[in-house]
């Protein structure tokens, strides 16, 4: 019985391999199966996870600010990527097969950043860094006319002084915004190392808010030097109240919103000296005092022309001593020019102006031989806007 088993055994395995063989020989259709693996044949190998890298590395301690935070995947994409310090998180963008993630804004000064991403199939990576404190940390020091509470004229600048001497003008210049509720366009222009003025193409519209922004944060401005705190003002344009003085006439006109609101009888400068001669031009109202002391320039007492007086309810128009202001002079207004080079006014009509000008406020004199210098004061309309936009480190 055991040798039959042994007989029948390579028969019934014959039959099924003919049968296998008759089946295979009779498909008229692929197969569309793998086929399976012989003897010593290796399985196929499973894709390798993504590998992500993150720069700065890991424990790093002086990590320049300004310097592009980036992760990427070697292979496969990337899902989500944070970069924070502090709650606040660093912004950036992916590349178009999101296998990168480069950061967009500078990075906080002296602050512990953390890193975390994940790919797509789950893969994680994180890493943390401290970006180094500068030598120098600039920041904001003033911004004019930017007075809580305050309206300001339609021909306002806007100056911003900073705290140390800038010398990358270009890229702290980009750090700086503008916007209005109702469309302008300004340019600024850099007038040292310091100080960088705001100004528009033409007049701010009346009756709005303007927002000035300064980016600072991380912002290099020069050797060692990094931004270390971001500043955001508003600017409230009030009325147009612009001044129209012909000294010729002996007149001053003013309007409000495009409606005349007063007309005064004035006396301006004598013009015996150019120092004595009214500047003609566009100023700005700069500021006002009640009363103001007046000290003749580059003279001391018992020179002749020599003068030491208090002048009630004065507008200053310009850094050579030129005011709108009152004096009871009543038989030269409105007749003839009689001053140092001020606009002087009926003491009432004066006080009036006094109480309603603006900083900003525009006030426009002709008929004199003495040009505005554009950098007198506020005298920045006396540039046309063209020539303007090439102070500007971005130009």
């Amino acid at each position: 019985m055991l040798t039959v088993e042994r007989h029948r055994t390579p028969l019934a395995a014959l039959a099924l391999a003919t049968a296998a063989v008759l089946a295979t020989a009779c498909s008229s259709g692929a197969d569309t199966k793998a086929p399976v693996a012989g003897p010593g044949a290796q399985a196929p190998s499973t894709p390798a996870a993504p590998e992500i890298k993150i720069s700065p590395a890991q424990g790093s301690k002086t990590v320049r600010p300004n310097r592009k935070v980036v992760v990427s995947a070697s292979s496969g994409a990337l899902e989500e990527v944070t970069v924070e310090t502090g709650g606040q998180v660093l912004e950036g963008d992916f590349d178009a097969e999101r296998t990168k993630w480069i950061s967009t804004t500078p990075m906080i000064p002296a602050s512990d950043y953390t890193v975390s991403a994940r790919a797509v199939d789950g893969t994680t990576a994180s890493s943390s860094f401290r970006t180094l404190k500068p030598e120098h940390e600039l920041e904001v020091a003033d911004v004019t006319p930017a007075i809580k509470g305050e309206k300001v004229g339609v021909g306002a600048p806007i100056i911003v002084t900073f705290n140390q001497q800038v010398a990358n003008k270009a890229g702290v210049e980009k750090a700086l915004k503008v916007t209005s509720e109702k469309p302008s366009q300004g340019a600024w222009r850099w007038i040292n190392d310091t100080t960088v003025i705001y100004r528009t193409a033409k007049f701010w519209q009346p009756h709005q808010k303007v927002t000035f922004t300064a980016r600072l944060k991380g912002v290099q401005g020069g050797k060692d030097m990094y931004g270390v705190k971001d500043m955001t003002k508003v600017i409230h344009i009030g009325a147009a109240q612009i001044a129209t003085i012909d000294t010729r006439k002996h007149k001053m006109i003013v309007k409000r919103d495009g409606k005349v609101v007063q007309t005064m009888l004035i006396s301006a400068g004598n013009a015996s000296t150019r120092e004595y001669t009214t500047t003609s031009g566009v100023h700005l109202a700069m500021g006002k005092a009640n009363p103001e002391r007046m000290i003749s320039p580059g003279r001391k007492k018992g020179d002749p022309g020599y003068y030491d007086l208090m002048i009630n309810h004065a507008v200053r128009f310009s850094n050579s001593g030129e005011y709108v202001h009152a004096l009871n002079n009543v038989w030269a207004q409105g007749r003839q020019n009689v001053s140092h080079g001020c606009i002087n006014s009926r003491p009432d009509q004066a006080k009036w102006y006094y109480d309603q000008v603006q900083r900003g406020d525009v006030i426009t004199i002709t008929g004199t031989d003495r040009k505005m210098e554009w950098n007198n004061g506020w005298g920045f309309w006396q540039l046309p806007y063209a020539q303007w936009k090439k102070g500007s480190a971005l130009a």
